[in-house]
């Protein structure tokens, strides 16, 4: 199994150390971890016991370094990622000699584009088949972004497919009016019901809305998300990840995380109109790169006198989000979108499995975006039938909650064994 984090650029130290590694590092379920000493232990969870594992850092980010004129085109950007990565794989199939074993790809994050990318070439211009795809917090189509939506009028999916982690994100801080929900599951199959039923097509009526239908709709936002409805219609019926972020908790003066919304701290800016940072990952990214970087040096011995990167230098900025989908002559000019890659893969190699994951609490790729994209790939009704979903009580890093990495790594380990094709 080939693995690897998103960024785009980054280094996978959090696949590593967080989920799939034999060593894992253990931080706090939902609140900022404690400075060092941070504590190492052996991984209980390792997908090493149902596949080898690779795992790879971004060009340019961990211990690589990438050189060479426009070395930046050649690495930092939609297709140019994806031949990179198949190109590696390719080498370490042959220098290790693994080109008959069952293969994989897990992806998490922008990793998630990447493999659909990535498996179109490898399939297509390779002729290397995988048995299977697994997807960590998905998002193919940076137009469902709820990240500042607002820039694309007219583009209200967004909107409507992010509600249901607004929801789960209120349950979980009891801020929603009313007696809470037992059945979080149960309650946000309601909510997605009503995200792509009547709030959608409020949303779609626009300026033509009626009013009285417009403060039913706020009200109902209001009974889902705890946001006042005041608030709600001074947005339009119209809020942005950011804008819940911050103000969901801002009676308290907090925000909630983006990565994980389970988490929360202080505004930095309590007048701001967004969260201005993410507590999540304050939370958590020093015991990760401290940890790998002691366990890599002392335990693994490598990297004595060399600078760990956590993402490529200059990567978000440089990356070329233009993509030539397959059949196309050439690149779009909108958002990126690689749903027709994976289709493609998918309709040449009807045998591939694919599996997603997601966490109920991601407001960076929301779990019902993930679920929205798979049902709208352009593939024959029958292969719907190779696409399996599994979601947890956690967020877009599913594995810093302890109980969802166990039940995670239980749905990929059999995902695993029920494709490898092994007798």
């Amino acid at each position: 199994t080939f693995v690897y984090n998103g960024g785009p650029g980054s280094a996978t130290v959090w696949l590593h150390m967080g989920a799939w590694g034999p060593k894992r590092i253990v931080t706090a379920d939902d609140t900022h971890t404690p400075a060092a000493p941070y504590q190492l232990v052996d991984n209980g969870q390792t997908l090493l016991d149902a596949s080898d594992l690779v795992f790879i850092d971004a060009p340019g980010a961990g211990f690589s370094r990438i050189a060479g004129k426009d070395k930046e085109k050649a690495f930092y950007g939609v297709d140019a990622d994806g031949h990179a990565f198949a190109s590696f794989i390719r080498e370490f199939l042959s220098k290790y000699n693994r080109w008959n074993s069952p293969k994989y790809l897990f992806g998490e994050s922008y990793g998630t584009p990447r493999s659909a990318v990535l498996i179109n070439d490898l399939e297509n211009d390779d002729s290397v088949d995988f048995n299977g795809v697994i997807l960590l917090s998905q998002i193919l189509n940076y137009d469902l972004s709820v990240d500042r939506p607002g820039s694309n009028p007219g583009m209200n999916m967004p909107y409507a497919i992010a509600l249901p982690s607004y929801a789960a994100t209120a349950w979980y801080h009891n801020a929603l009016p009313g007696q809470k929900p037992k059945d979080l599951p149960a309650f946000l199959h309601t909510v997605e019901q009503f995200a792509m039923g009547p709030y959608l097509q409020a949303l779609d009526r626009g300026a033509s809305l009626p009013d009285a239908q417009r403060n039913t709709i706020a009200q109902q936002l209001h009974k889902v998300t705890g946001l006042p409805v005041w608030y709600l219609l001074k947005g339009d019926l119209k809020i942005d990840g950011g804008e819940f972020r911050k103000t969901l908790l801002d009676a308290n003066g907090d925000a909630t995380g983006r990565l994980d919304s389970r988490f929360s701290g202080p505004n930095l800016d309590p007048l701001s109109q967004r969260s201005q940072y993410d507590p999540q990952s304050s939370a958590l990214s020093s015991a990760y790169i401290s940890s790998f970087n002691d366990y890599v040096r002392n335990q693994l011995h490598y990297g004595e006198g060399k600078m760990y990167l956590l993402s490529a230098p200059g990567a978000n900025r440089a990356w070329d989000f233009k993509h030539s989908a397959p059949g196309s002559r050439f690149p779009s000019r909108g958002a990126m979108n690689v749903m027709p890659d994976l289709a493609n893969a998918m309709k040449q190699n009807p045998n591939l499995k694919v599996m997603l994951n997601g966490g109920y609490f991601d407001l960076a790729t929301p779990y019902y975006e993930g679920w929205y994209e798979m049902h709208q790939l352009p593939i024959p009704r029958k292969l719907q039938a190779n696409i399996s979903y599994h979601y947890y009580q956690s967020g877009h890093m599913v594995y810093a909650h302890q109980e969802s990495l166990q039940e995670m790594h239980d749905a990929v380990a059999g995902f695993i064994r029920s494709t490898s094709n092994v007798k």
